[in-house]
């Protein structure tokens, strides 16, 4: 996590205990996420819920050994759990799936998995939740089909670059948002706590994701500059 960033709290719900701690293991290596807890069956779940009200997202198995993860999942959105969650779960069934989705279960991750696969769905929830705080109260279409975007894929469709991470990101896309007009990459690079370098190296990503405009500012005795700005939606 950088120092500005604010972490994403993870309850890992998994009944055995080599991937509890594989899971747990790889949330530790993706800047910006830490665990809040790890849970073996439902009923620790939910106890550790009840405790911690500040848990932002739930990685779910679906076979526990209470129950199915389904279940808590309902049990959880009765108790006013309103935290999102990822399915990670072995069960391939159609009927799983559609109820998962149906309960708000925002991805989908099918063991057995790389690391590399884990960490592509949790930059892409990143992404969503970066998107998610920097918009306003009210959303039109198009920003609505971004965030949604944001959960089937990073931006510009892939994962992110190989050197860049989701937290930087999230903190680049609200001082962007936020900033009102065009802001250049030294300005937003002072705005985040980064160098002009890795800022126009974030801003660049979300430009060439369609989220942000490029424009040039001239002005003054320097070399024009090019700026950025939240992309406009008609």
């Amino acid at each position: 996590m950088t120092a500005q960033g604010a972490q994403i709290r993870v309850l890992v719900v998994e009944d055995e205990a080599v991937a509890a701690e594989a899971h747990a293991t790889y949330l530790g290596r993706i800047e910006g996420f830490v665990v809040a807890g790890v849970a073996r069956s439902g009923v620790d779940a939910m106890r550790l819920l009840g405790n911690d009200p500040a848990i932002d997202l739930v990685l779910l198995d679906m076979h526990l050994p209470d129950g199915h993860g389904l279940d808590l999942l309902r049990s959880m959105r009765a108790a006013g759990h309103l935290c999102d969650v990822i399915a990670v779960t072995s069960a391939r069934d159609l009927e799983v799936v559609r109820s998962a989705v149906s309960q708000g279960v925002v991805q989908y991750l099918l063991k057995p998995f790389t690391f590399g696969g884990f960490r592509s769905k949790l930059e892409q929830y990143a992404a969503y939740r970066a998107q998610l705080v920097a918009s306003d109260a009210e959303v039109v279409q198009d920003e609505v089909d971004q965030l949604l975007g944001m959960l089937r894929n990073a931006p510009g469709g892939a994962p992110l670059p190989k050197g860049m991470s989701a937290d930087t990101l999230r903190l680049v896309t609200r001082a962007v948002r936020g900033a009102g007009l065009p802001r250049s990459a030294s300005e937003i690079g002072k705005a985040v706590g980064a160098s002009r370098v890795t800022a126009r190296r974030y801003l660049e990503h979300l430009a060439e994701s369609g989220l942000v405009e490029r424009s040039v500012r001239y002005g003054g005795s320097g070399r024009p500059e090019v700026e950025y700005a939240w992309r406009s939606v008609e």
